[in-house]
């Protein structure tokens, strides 16, 4: 099992809130791009789902495409992702979708965990095995 650790950037945000639950509370829908680098160098985006409970609060779900390179080794992967926001940090975890791995990262596994502060740089683990 390899350790991959990277950082990334938001190259783009569009959320729609779809359900109105009360003052404060609602229910979104975002697209989200992202440009890692370090050990994962690419291009992500994501779909998240997100229950905010308050205008600083909120757990979301998704499901991510990274294209691009894991430990040199070159292809995509598809992730599940879960994680809170709580007003100053986004932050969960993150797992291999079994057999969404293609060229050099066919039958990837593994998972980790990514966290995003307001006020500093995003950063991403995953803990991987490539078979």
């Amino acid at each position: 099992m390899a350790t991959a650790s990277a950082t990334f950037q938001i190259s783009g945000w569009d959320e729609d809130v779809y359900a109105e639950l009360g003052p404060s509370a609602k229910l979104s829908r975002a697209e989200v791009g992202q440009t890692f680098s370090g050990d994962i160098e690419g291009e992500g985006s994501v779909t998240w789902l997100m229950a905010y409970t308050s205008e600083e609060s909120a757990e979301y779900v998704g499901l991510q495409r990274v294209t691009g390179t894991l430990g040199g080794a070159e292809g995509s992967f598809l992730l599940t992702t879960q994680g809170a926001y709580d007003g100053a940090v986004a932050e969960g975890t993150w797992t291999v979708v079994a057999g969404s791995g293609t060229d050099g990262l066919a039958g990837l596994t593994g998972s980790g965990t990514f966290r995003a502060p307001l006020a500093g740089e995003p950063e991403v683990t995953l803990d991987y095995d490539l078979g």
